[in-house]
């Protein structure tokens, strides 16, 4: 057998040798300070009987003495390089020996800046007998008197004891500003939260009180109503017995005005969205329904931040990019590191190599923001070992929320920097939601839903859920929200659709006629109106029809790309009519897919729905289909998404809150115990009963073309050439495209020809002797 033999590289002769410097380096430590002017040493006599004071013994009072006497105080400052530099050596490599003989000379260079300032500001305080700054500080100090005077002497010190520092101990002063203002900020984040929560306590508290008193008073009310209505009673019954006779008198004027009720009801229920019930209790229901944030401490420290941030400079030079971490973000989920590039260094080049620093750094994905907006730095966002789950509840009880005028604010989640984010619909006007199955989309939806229900009233926001899976949306059936019970049919779904076109054409009328320009406009008209005690009635109407406030109306639909399976481009005309017009209408959409293709995202729906929410998807080119860039494939999944807000180009990344089955649960029935729906059965009905829709091709609309006068000729045109192309009949004819076009279609659903192939054409089905 071969002997092991122990090699140079392998016997850890550093690590060995700084220990034993360490060692010295304590016991010099208490050597100095437990020194004692009456222990032997260079400058006294020593006697056998005499008692050593210092716990380092007889070495330790002489060693004491000597350094004291060469450098003074400053020997406590030596003892700490020795220390720092056993450290370094013990835990850091150095690469380069010059850099070595670099901060050893700013080491020396320190300490010989320290006795001078000792020897100025401490003469003869620190040790009676000795010099404060020693030998090399009294006469360095001297020396620098005599030719640059005593105040030149102390800038030159001072500037100089300022570089041997910072190059000795590796200080980076921007860093340490930041890290002082960031205690700052914290500091003053708490003092603020403290004084909220008192606040509050205290508003609550006057609010609890104000509450009893009313009741009392209302119940005082109450027994004096009671006795009041037993004497009414008795006359009551009286006057019911001498009715009784004319009752059949006027059975017949009854019958008559019963028919005309029954007829403005009808013409009510066309116009009216919500009848608001007189005994709905539509206060808003309280936070404490959810579940309570989770205080799950801080992420990351700021030494494993700094780490990290060196770690990362180190892994982007070996990728070779020189850049700098110039700021650090830490957030719940993921930490941003803003990263400074050297002049001439492009931003893709670090783009390109994000799977290689995912990969280094040992972490899922890391995802590359070349452009923030206001920095000329890229975002680096790498995330988090100890990831936070974001609640709504915080959300919603965030001052952002709370301070929300808008009845359709949205709780997202927080931002990189764990800032609550709260978007308003009224102003997007519609979203368009994608991610794949556990992304967390349906979560998302979930927590949007509880927003609205958690800022809205019945009558301000009503609902449309079109739910094809029949499992998400249906545990919100019930809710006084609704218009009409959650739709899980798709045809029922297109007509809901439809209902929501022909609502947005009859409110243009009204606005119309009314001179205003918005829905808020007109319910605000409506308002004033009633505070003057005045009314307002239907102007589109024959009858006499008061108006009354108009709900904002918002359509959700969770699994999009179902219903353009079914429906197809019957739907994507109606969405596209609805995303165009109905914003100051104020009807709203949110459509939500776990399939991003561009089947189901059509050009003509991106166009008209320019905000975007992008969970986790599979690949970049749903990235691209959703976001019209990538980054939505490096995302962690769970909620995590990128937010593209309407009129921005680069999206804003979300950590979405999460809101549990239960929670959603305890929403609902807290509504249904307050109100109960006022559905309007028209909306999923057929199309005779909403009326026709301007762009909607129905069943007798399609078979009008067969009644073109050229439609005979173009059919035996087609039949005789085998040629089922526009542009032939185009020319044949010496018609307009459109025109051709509808002819060729008509042709199409009549069986004549085929539907349109890959390559752009038709067959014709119908044999040439027919």
């Amino acid at each position: 057998m071969k002997k092991s033999v122990i090699t140079k590289a392998q016997f850890p002769f550093r690590q060995i040798s700084s220990f034993v410097i360490l060692s010295f380096s304590i016991y010099f430590f208490i050597s100095l300070i437990t020194y004692d002017q009456n222990d032997p040493s260079f400058s006294s006599i020593y006697s056998e009987n005499q008692i050593i004071s210092n716990a380092g013994g007889f070495f330790g009072a002489y060693i004491s003495d000597l350094f004291l006497s060469i450098f003074g105080a400053s020997a406590y400052i030596l003892i700490f390089f020795i220390i720092h530099e056993v450290y370094l050596a013990i835990f850091q490599k150095e690469k380069f020996k010059i850099l070595m003989l670099l901060r050893f000379s700013s080491i020396a260079l320190a300490t010989l800046c320290s006795c001078m300032l000792f020897e100025h500001f401490y003469a003869g305080e620190l040790y009676p007998q000795l010099s404060s700054g020693g030998l090399i500080g009294f006469t360095s100090f001297d020396f620098l008197v005599s030719y640059i005077g005593i105040y030149g002497s102390l800038v030159f010190i001072s500037i100089f004891s300022i570089a041997s520092f910072t190059y000795a101990l590796q200080i980076q002063w921007s860093r340490l500003f930041k890290y002082c203002m960031s205690f700052v900020q914290i500091l003053f984040t708490k003092l603020k939260n403290i004084l909220l929560t008192s606040v509050n306590f205290f508003t609550n508290a006057f609010s609890l009180i104000s509450s009893n008193i009313v009741n009392s008073i209302k119940s005082f009310s109450l027994n004096n109503t009671v006795e009041a209505e037993v004497t009414k009673t008795k006359s009551r019954e009286v006057k019911e017995v001498k009715s009784q006779d004319t009752s059949e008198e006027e059975s017949s004027v009854n019958t008559s005005a019963h028919e005309e009720q029954v007829k403005s009801e009808k013409i009510k229920k066309k116009t009216t969205v919500y009848k608001k019930q007189s005994d709905a209790d539509t206060s808003m229901p309280n936070t404490s329904l959810l579940d309570k944030a989770l205080d799950d401490g801080q992420s990351l420290s700021k030494e494993e931040l700094n780490s990290l941030a060196d770690l990362l400079e180190k892994k982007l030079l070996e990728f070779g990019v020189e850049a700098e971490v110039v700021s650090v973000l830490p957030g719940p989920v993921v930490t941003r590191f803003e990263v400074q590039p050297a002049p001439g260094t492009k931003a893709s080049k670090i783009t390109n190599i994000s799977q290689d620093i995912a990969r280094s750094l040992a972490v899922n994905s890391v995802r590359v923001v070349e452009v923030i907006e206001g920095k000329s730095v890229v975002g680096v966002e790498i995330p988090n070992t100890n990831r936070k789950m974001v609640r709504l509840s915080e959300i919603l009880s965030s001052e952002v929320f709370k301070s929300s005028s808008s009845s359709l604010s949205l709780a997202l989640g927080h931002d990189i920097s764990g800032d609550p984010v709260v978007v308003d619909l009224s102003k997007m006007p519609h979203l368009l939601v994608a991610g794949t199955t556990g992304s967390g989309k349906s979560v998302g939806l979930n927590a949007m839903l509880l927003s609205l229900l958690f800022k809205s009233e019945p009558t301000e926001v009503r609902l449309i859920l079109i739910d094809p899976k029949m499992l998400e949306l249906s545990v919100y059936d019930g809710i006084p929200h609704l218009l009409t019970p959650v739709i899980t049919d798709m045809t029922d779904a297109s007509n809901g659709l439809r209902w929501c076109v022909a609502e947005m054409d009859r409110r243009y009328r009204l606005m119309s006629e009314m001179g205003v320009r918005n829905l808020n406009g007109l319910n605000k008209l409506i308002q004033e109106a009633k505070n003057n005690d005045s009314k307002i009635f239907d102007p589109t109407s024959d009858d006499e029809i008061e108006l009354e406030e108009l709900p904002s109306i918002v359509v959700v639909v969770d699994e999009f790309a179902d219903m353009m399976m079914l429906v197809g481009k019957k739907v994507e005309h109606l969405i596209s009519r609805i995303a165009q017009k109905a914003r100051a209408a104020g009807i709203h959409l949110i459509l939500a897919t776990q399939r991003p293709s561009v089947d189901v995202i059509t050009g003509l729906i991106k166009a008209n729905i320019p905000t975007r929410i992008a969970f986790q998807v599979s690949s970049k080119i749903d990235s691209r289909t959703i976001l019209d860039q990538g980054g939505a494939d490096q995302l962690l999944g769970y909620g995590d998404m990128l937010y593209l807000p309407p009129g921005q180009g680069n999206p804003i990344r979300v950590h979405g809150a999460f809101v549990g089955d239960d929670e959603v649960h305890r929403v609902v029935k807290d509504w249904k115990n307050k109100a109960k729906p006022d559905y309007l059965d028209e909306i999923t009905s057929d199309l005779q009963e909403t009326g026709p829709i301007p762009g909607w091709t129905s069943d007798s609309s399609s078979n009008s073309e067969e009644n073109d006068e050229l439609y005979d000729e173009a059919v035996n045109f087609v039949i005789e050439s085998r040629r089922a192309s526009i542009s032939s009949v185009q020319r044949k004819l010496r018609i307009g495209y459109n025109r051709a076009a509808r002819i060729i279609e008509a042709m199409e659903e009549a069986g004549l020809v085929s539907e349109m192939g890959t390559n752009g054409t038709r067959e014709v089905l119908v044999p040439k002797n027919q």
